[in-house]
């Protein structure tokens, strides 16, 4: 603790100024206090270190505490800073690195045990590190930041050097480590990927290099690495060209292309967790997949270890262990381990092998060899491990789990493992003094983890873990009880007489609202409780009342704090709360008085609910000026707050004189600066005369309560870590506990200097306290410690309120729960008086005692309640009985309306929510209709619409076109043109160059006409026939002329354009047929009218065959919906019905009018409504028979008969006329139906036909689509290599870039080593000059003495190996050192040295003075010689840097050449795909290659004779070479003609040329220059000697041009190097300034605060006294060092006269 408390020392002496600066005058300043740490308990993070072989360190909040593990003492080193970051130690070293966490971080670096600050490292981050790592050896620390840079750094910390850095954007590491047989390896490990970085070192300068290692995938098989952008080969393929890198097919360029890796080839690999280095330089890492992997450093090669087989004996054995553990764990209730295959989440390497745990608690050894290892278990804590570690000596392995336990294993003894650290499992959420507050406190966390701590060193004597989150916990002064709120609304009291075995003695469950904080009064009588939603209750604080509830207050506001003031002589209670009014930003205070009668009468103070009477505890408000986050009260009714919206204190004076003109505001009296950020609160010390402000900045200040000057401040908490949670002083005001938000840490404050008068007011008031509280204290702790411990089931209590309870109101209405009873039945109340609240038991008794009041009332409604339910039931019984017309609805019975207009609601309130559903659907439903519509039927110039035959199963669609834009057209247009340009041109070209004979031009145009005649008739070489179906195939380039990228596009436009007209022309016919058969269908109705006239003359019920449009043939049909396609009934609304009801009457009324006319009547009953008879009715023509036709024959007369001749006469000539017309009917109609049939049947036959066309359109759209995709092929193809040969050569410049750096780092790197060499020369010419120059410096000594001389100067001394280096148990003892070992090891070796330099070694005889100087000599002999050998070291070690380079640059170069390589291989398959065009023939059926098959059917063949096939192979061939020499003559004659007319052409072009030389002769005008070339007779010797004077001239300009740049830039230069020192300077002068004007105005607000005048001239004073003290002390000094001088010169005159051999 000395340690610490010197360390910690050089905190409060600044903070003293500071405070003394910022207190100015009173009666306690800052000089006459200050505050150090006594103890700190608690434990952040589980980032764990040996810093010796005994003590283990670790970070806490802003501290880092030192354990020794066998005194179990602790040491504190704070961070001034702030938050402890990321942490390192080394035991072997003893040395500490760690950073802070503010802006620009720092990392300090600490020596154990004396705690000293060895250097600080800047600049390497910006925000935060994230990993820091200690070399094994050496002074090399390496550091990863965190966002934005994610920069890998390695430092000399002994230098203050920054060596190296890199960055990784985006790579955040999980773990960091060097390699302890050489530091310069590193392994950089994150969640996915590892790489090992290696520092290449080059005499002075350092380089990071990046080396990944490919993982294995997640079955542990390890892939070879595949270059995508490289691939092995370039397979050839005659159609679809080259393959190329997926790169350049996805298009990409630039980085992404040698990155770039398709998600097929992506396999997810190994995620490690854990890994550590061994002997041999390899790394043992653990997988989340169970696999333990061995990776090779140099070759960066990776293996999987497999588990070595067991004997068939040992497998049994291992079976039965398992099982046994499996069935342990399923009793336990846990998930069953897989002990053959854990998750390694910690590594730790020994000279033994291998030690390794994981998530399943389990330490196990690994026996490693030849990729096999053998695994054994060690100890079982049970818990997660996730770090292990060996002390320095390898004695004891430390095994931290992810509850932050600590347990020691020593692997010698093969034990269990034995607990060090037990912390707290979550942060600290409270802490309390127990009384009588000098001796012991408690503490508890969020998880509900009780502590009691020794005051005087911070030793946890027991703890109790209660299984429950904790909210709020306080001690009682009055007894040794401490009180734990929790979130259920519950409190737990304990008893704590007996530290050592604190007990659980009751629990009261006030609500279902949590608990916010419990308050105790300095008697201890009373415990205040607040809870959420405005709940105070006030709690009998003593174990002899059974810790009653009192009673409780409701506030209407949000509680935001609460204070307790106790009158101890008026045996009163003050309790002061603080409101939050969301209206106004104005807090608001409300004082209520507890007495006494609260306890003594407590029925009389509260009503049946258990809520305090007003005029019981005298309800006062104040409203303040400002917004509050905390408040306490003192007495004289004085009131300190701390303001939300401006950091100061706020002070007040409840008063009427403070009061603003709003008579019930107050305002604020003082408002003092608090000089911290953040929202914070204010604790007053028991005496009332300090006062404590804490903040989220995690500084504490102390003020005096009167003067509100500062006594003094800690900054014991950080902003990163939440700031402080809660502060609390001791009764006697010695400490004060203060506990962290978020960072874990309980730190207890002591006063390192008080004023005397302070403390001994402290003292008094504690005493005074302690002699009230004696005798109630001794009382109740008997009380305590007899009380049973309580017993509860921690599952039960979680399960009993659901966390949907706990939102409801805690107070119920009393009507509610009487309305739920029924008769005797009291179920409601059978829950169990434990599970309820206390509240709710009050409201239980409420309702008992109501209930046994009303008993008989209740009665009495329960009968006339039955009565009325007997006649209900009977009336709805005769309700049935009655007519359908008479009865009721079911509803009108139901008496109870608030039910039934609740029903109907609901009802309602879903007819609405389906309303809306269907609503939203039919929107939706019409929105994607609209879209569809847009897109499919609005956007199309020609819709799609189809033709189908009347009789047969034939349809014929059109095309459906969308109207080209007009980007489109003007694309079209600009082809069209440039082919017009082009076609136009090329004319022009042939008939510039048609230079030949008037028979030679005929003759081939005749050819030209045959050829073009050929190819109209032959449609084979374009490819297609569309010129035949509308297509214009003359805008077409020729097949074969497709070489530019530019041919091609517009090529692929115009078939674009062939296709839409062939598609347009089809459309016309189209049209064409469909307008046909509506003229067809309007022909047939026509007839069928007809048709129908005479099937009713003919009175026959024939179905008449009526054609009609089907849907396809009429589409827009289908966006309109029929009435007729409706199937359900259409609703109306009321209106709707109303019309529709008067329309329908309207028309009624119309019809009855038309059919009430007299003329129609009269003309119906006369003349059978006709005027006269037509041909038409000859058919429903019948005549009457005579009257007396009802007659026997035998009566008839003569005349009688006469008439019935007649009749019958007329009978049949009217039956002839019916049959004949009858039959023209029939005939008509044989006719109109065989003229129906037959134009439809050539309709028919004209769609057939169209049907075929329609083909044959396809086959030609689908040729020239083919075209399309062959060129669009070959843009895309031609895209590819382009793609490929830009990513060729971005990857070639940065090569070249890295060659260009390479090679200068090798010139470099060779002229350093020359220079070097020469350095490294001398060093060794001198360590030989020195041997060589030894009998000279000692030719006086006697020749015997000198050979006993010469070999003690030989001698050399045993150099004194380090601890560590003896120590056979460490792994890493044969490290290799480096060329900083120098100096240590030279350091040793003079150590070493002085034994030898003893007298005692002297040769007999030798003088002492030639014996010291011997002495000196070898020494300097020495040290030239470890010179020598670091030099060599230096020199080797840059040696293999250019080496390393030179493989480089062989490397790049390499490849550089394969890139050359492909790039020309690119190049020529370019050219290959421009010249190699792929052409589309159109061939006649018959003509189509097809693949030969290996085996020939040989059936039909006929078996000759040899020689006949001979002999006509003979005159074949014969026939063959007479037509090759005719050929071959006749290209030879051919040839002479070309030649000659090639001469002709020259000749022609010639005369031209000489014809437009003459002319330009003519009018050349005559210059000097050309006048002097005509009159000097050696112009050229001339000129040449004017060009040699001008570049000597030139010469000399440009060497004096140089000369002056060079000058200019060392002007620059110096320049540059003076303007970065002027920054430099200007930036520490503007820091100082910045400074200075702090202090400047912190001085100035002390001046204008106080009167320091006198003051002042003090201090004056006392500064020229001091002036003048050491201007005189300056004078005797300068005395002193003329006094030396004079002595020392007269010292080296009397050496030289006494050793003048010297």
């Amino acid at each position: 603790m000395e340690a610490a408390g010197e360390v910690l020392s050089a905190g409060p002496a600044g903070e003293e100024l500071r405070a003394e600066a910022l207190g100015g005058g009173g009666c306690a300043s800052a000089e006459e206090a200050a505050l150090e740490v006594s103890w700190v308990q608690g434990f952040s993070n589980k980032n764990f270190g040996f810093i010796n072989n005994q003590t283990v360190c670790y970070p806490c909040g802003n501290y880092i505490l030192f354990l020794d593990i066998e005194t179990k003492k602790t040491t504190v080193l704070q961070c001034q800073t702030g938050q402890v970051g990321a942490f390192a130690a080394n035991g072997n070293t003893q040395v500490l690195a760690f950073s802070d966490r503010k802006l620009n971080p720092i990392i300090y670096i600490y020596t154990f045990p004396e705690l000293n600050k060895l250097t600080e490292l800047k600049g390497g981050a910006q925000l935060d590190y994230t990993l820091l790592a200690l070399s094994f050896t050496g002074p090399y620390l390496a550091s990863c930041s965190s966002i934005p840079e994610f920069v890998l750094s390695v430092w000399n910390w002994q230098e203050n050097i920054l060596l190296c850095s890199e960055s990784q954007p985006g790579i955040t590491a999980t773990s960091l480590s060097f390699n302890p047989m050489n530091w310069q390896e590193l392994c950089f490990v994150n969640e996915s990927s590892i790489t090992i970085w290696h520092v290449e070192r080059n005499n002075d300068e350092h380089h990071l290099k990046r080396n990944p290692v490919k993982l294995p995938d997640e079955q542990g098989s390890v892939s070879p690495h595949k270059n995508l952008f490289f691939p092995v080969s370039h397979s050839k393929d005659p159609y679809h060209g080259p393959d190329l890198p997926v790169s350049a097919v996805a298009g990409l360029v630039g980085d992404e292309a040698e990155t770039f890796m398709p998600r097929i080839y992506i396999k997810p690999s190994m995620h490690p967790t854990a890994h550590c280095w061994t002997a041999t330089s390899e790394i043992y890492m653990g997988c989340e997949e169970g696999y333990v992997l061995a990776i090779n450093a140099e070759t960066h090669s990776v293996s999987v270890l497999q588990k070595k087989p067991l004997s068939e004996y040992m497998c049994k054995i291992s079976d039965v262990v398992s099982y046994v553990r499996r069935e342990v764990q399923k009793k336990k209730g846990d998930k069953p381990k897989d002990l053959q295959k854990p998750v390694l989440l910690a590594m730790a390497f020994c000279n033994e092998g291998l030690y390794a745990a994981g998530s399943d608690g389990i330490l196990f050894f690994y026996h490693i060899k030849d990729l096999e290892y053998e695994m054994k278990i060690c100890t079982d804590i049970l818990q997660p491990i996730t770090s292990l570690m060996f002390s320095p000596d390898y004695t004891i392995l430390l095994l931290v789990t992810d509850q932050g336990t600590v347990y020691t294993y020593k692997p010698a003894h093969s034990g269990e493992a034995v607990k060090l650290l037990d912390p707290c499992s979550s942060c600290f959420l409270a802490a309390d003094f127990l009384t009588p507050g000098n001796q012991y406190c408690v503490s508890v966390t969020i998880s509900g983890e009780v502590q009691v701590w020794f005051l005087e060193d911070g030793t946890c004597l027991s703890k109790l873990n209660l299984d429950i989150e904790a909210t709020a916990m306080a001690c009682c002064p009055s007894s040794n009880s401490v009180a734990v709120g929790t979130k259920r609304g519950q409190v737990y009291f304990l008893d704590v007489t007996k530290v050592e075995a604190p007990r659980l003695v009751h629990r009261i469950f006030l609500s279902k609202f949590p608990v916010l904080s419990l308050h105790y009064d300095q008697s201890g009588q009373f415990l205040i409780t607040r809870a959420t939603e405005g709940l105070i209750f006030v709690l009998d604080a003593r174990p002899s009342k059974l810790f009653q509830v009192l009673g409780y207050v409701e506030l209407a506001d949000e509680v935001l704090g609460l204070s307790v003031v106790s009158d101890l002589k008026n045996d009163s209670v003050e309790v002061v709360v603080l409101l939050n009014v969301a209206e106004v930003q104005r807090a608001k205070l409300e004082i209520f008085c507890l007495s006494s009668a609260l306890i003594t009468d407590n029925d009389k103070c509260v009503n049946e609910q258990g809520m305090f009477n007003a005029s019981a505890i005298k309800r006062e408000q104040y409203d303040l000026d400002y917004p509050l986050s905390s408040a306490v009260r003192m007495k004289d009714n004085i009131v300190y707050g701390y303001c939300t919206c401006a950091p100061f204190i706020c002070k007040y004076h409840l008063s009427e004189e403070n009061m603003l003109e709003d008579p019930s505001v107050f305002l604020s009296e003082k408002r003092t600066p608090s000089n911290q950020f953040g929202s914070g609160f204010l604790c007053l010390s028991p005496n009332s005369r300090w006062l404590a402000s804490a903040a989220k900045d995690g500084v504490l200040f102390i003020y005096h309560s009167f003067t509100m000057d500062i006594l003094a401040q800690k900054h014991c908490h950080s902003y990163q870590g939440g700031g402080i949670r809660s502060v609390v002083f001791s009764l006697d005001g010695k400490f004060i506990l203060v506990n962290g938000e978020n960072d874990g840490a309980l730190v207890c404050l002591k006063w390192k200097k008080i004023n005397q008068f302070e403390f001994k007011e402290a003292a008094l008031h504690w005493q005074s306290l302690l002699a009230i509280l004696n005798k109630s204290t001794s009382n109740e702790n008997v009380v305590l410690k007899s009380m049973a411990e309580w017993q509860f089931d921690a599952e039960s209590t979680s399960k009993t309120l659901p966390q949907e309870k706990l939102k409801e109101a805690p107070l119920k209405s009393s009507k509610v729960e009487l309305m739920e009873e029924d008769g005797n039945n009291t179920s409601s109340y059978s829950a169990s008086t434990n599970d309820m609240t206390w509240i709710d038991q009050k409201i239980k008794k409420v309702i008992r005692e109501e209930t046994q009041r009303f008993a008989n009332q209740k009665k009495e409604l329960q009968m006339g309640i039955k009565k009325l339910r007997e006649t209900i039931q009977k009336m709805m019984h005769e309700n049935e009985q009655v007519p359908d017309i008479e009865k009721l609805e079911q509803q009108e019975f139901n008496l109870d309306i608030e039910e039934q207009e609740r029903t109907q609601a609901e009802a309602e309130q879903k007819v609405a929510r389906v309303r809306e559903e269907i609503e939203m659907e039919n929107l939706a439903n019409r929105y994607l209709q609209n879209v569809i519509k847009n897109e499919c039927w609005d956007a199309m110039c020609v819709k799609g619409r189809a033709v189908k035959c009347f009789h047969r199963a034939c349809e014929v669609k059109n095309y459906p076109l969308k109207e080209r834009s007009e980007e489109e057209l003007e694309t079209l247009e600009k082809v069209l043109s440039l082919k017009k340009i082009e076609t136009a041109d090329l004319k022009v070209q042939k008939k510039s160059l048609e230079i030949e004979s008037n028979i030679v031009l005929f003759k081939e145009e005749e050819e030209k006409t045959e050829v073009e005649a050929d190819d109209s008739a032959s449609y084979c070489l374009i490819g297609s026939l569309s010129s035949q179906y509308g297509g214009d195939t003359s805008i077409l380039y020729q097949q074969w002329d497709l070489h530019t990228r530019e041919q091609k596009v517009n090529q692929i436009v115009s078939l674009k354009d062939i296709i839409y007209k062939v598609k347009t022309a089809f459309n016309k016919e189209f049209d064409i047929v469909a307008q046909q058969k509506e003229q067809e269908i309007a022909r047939v109705k026509e007839r069928n009218v007809r048709i129908q006239e005479i099937l009713a003359q003919l009175d026959l019920q024939v179905e008449v065959w009526e054609p009609a449009l089907t849907d396809d043939e009429i589409p827009e049909r289908a966006l309109t919906v029929q009435d007729s396609e409706i199937k359900v009934e259409k609703y109306l609304t009321q209106q709707e019905r109303e019309k529709a009801e008067m329309l329908a009457k309207l028309e009624m009324e119309r019809r009855l009018a038309a059919t009430d006319n007299e003329r129609l009547r009269a003309l119906n009953d006369m003349m059978g409504g006709v005027l006269e008879v037509k041909k038409e009715d000859i058919l429903k023509l019948d005549i009457p028979p005579p009257p007396f036709i009802s007659k026997p024959e035998h009566a008839w007369s003569d005349e009688e008969k006469k008439i019935f001749r007649e009749y019958e006469e007329k009978v049949k000539e009217l039956n002839e006329e019916k049959e004949n017309y009858r039959m023209a009917l029939q005939n008509e109609l044989k006719k109109l139906e065989a003229s129906i049939q037959e134009t439809t049947q050539s309709f028919d036959e004209t769609v057939c036909r169209l049907s075929e066309r329609k083909v044959k359109i396809e086959m030609v759209i689908y040729q020239e689509e083919l075209k399309i995709v062959n060129l669009v092929y070959a843009l895309l193809l031609d895209e590819e290599l382009d793609t490929r040969e830009a990513g060729l050569h971005n990857f070639l410049t940065k090569k070249e870039k890295e060659q260009v750096k390479t090679a200068r780092t090798i010139q470099t790197t060779e002229n350093k080593i020359e220079a070097y060499i020469g350095t490294y020369e001398t060093a060794k010419a001198e360590e030989k000059n020195l041997e060589c120059g030894f009998t000279k410096e000692f030719a006086n000594v006697p020749a015997d003495l000198l050979d006993e001389l010469f070999q003690l100067y030989k001698q050399r001394p045993t150099i004194p190996v380090t601890e560590m280096l003896l120590d056979t148990a460490n792994p890493y003892r044969d490290c290799s050192g480096s060329a900083e070992d120098y100096k240590n090891a030279l350091t040793l070796l003079m150590k070493a040295m002085d034994e030898l330099d003893s007298s005692e070694h002297m040769p007999n005889g030798l003088d002492l003075s030639v014996w010291e100087y011997f002495c000196l000599a070898r020494r300097n002999k020495m040290e030239s010689e470890e010179l020598v050998k670091w030099k060599a070291l230096t020199l080797a070690e840059m040696q293999a840097f250019l080496q390393r380079r030179m493989d480089d640059n062989k490397k790049i170069k390499s490849e550089i050449e394969d890139i050359f390589q492909e790039l020309t291989w690119l190049q020529e398959e370019k050219t290959k795909l421009q010249l190699n065009l792929t052409v589309q023939f159109l061939l006649k059926q018959g003509q189509v290659e097809l693949e030969s098959t290996d085996i020939l059917d040989y059936s039909d063949a006929i078996l000759i004779n040899k020689s006949v096939i001979e002999e006509l192979n003979c005159s074949i061939m014969a026939q063959g070479k007479k037509k090759i020499a005719s050929m071959v003559e006749y290209k030879d004659f051919s040839k002479g003609i070309f030649q000659l007319e090639w001469e002709h052409k020259k000749m022609t072009m010639q005369i031209e040329d000489l014809n437009q030389k003459a002319r330009d002769i003519l009018t050349l005008p005559i210059s000097k220059d050309r006048q002097l070339f005509l009159t000097v007779l050696n112009y050229d010797s001339h000129i040449a000697h004017h060009i040699s004077v001008m570049e000597q001239t030139l010469g000399i300009m440009d060497k004096l041009h140089k000369k002056n740049v060079k000058n200019l830039q060392k002007r620059i230069k110096e320049l540059e190097k003076c303007i970065s020192l002027k920054e430099q300077e200007n930036y520490e002068l503007s820091l100082e300034l910045k400074e200075m004007l702090v202090s400047v105005s912190e001085r100035r607000h002390i001046s204008e605060a106080a009167d320091t005048q006198r003051v002042s001239e003090k201090i004056a004073k006392q500064r020229y006294q001091e002036i003048l003290k050491q201007k005189h002390l300056r004078g005797l000094v300068k005395e002193q060092e003329e006094q030396f001088e004079i002595l020392q010169a007269k010292a080296e005159r009397l050496r030289s006269r006494t050793f003048p051999f010297l």
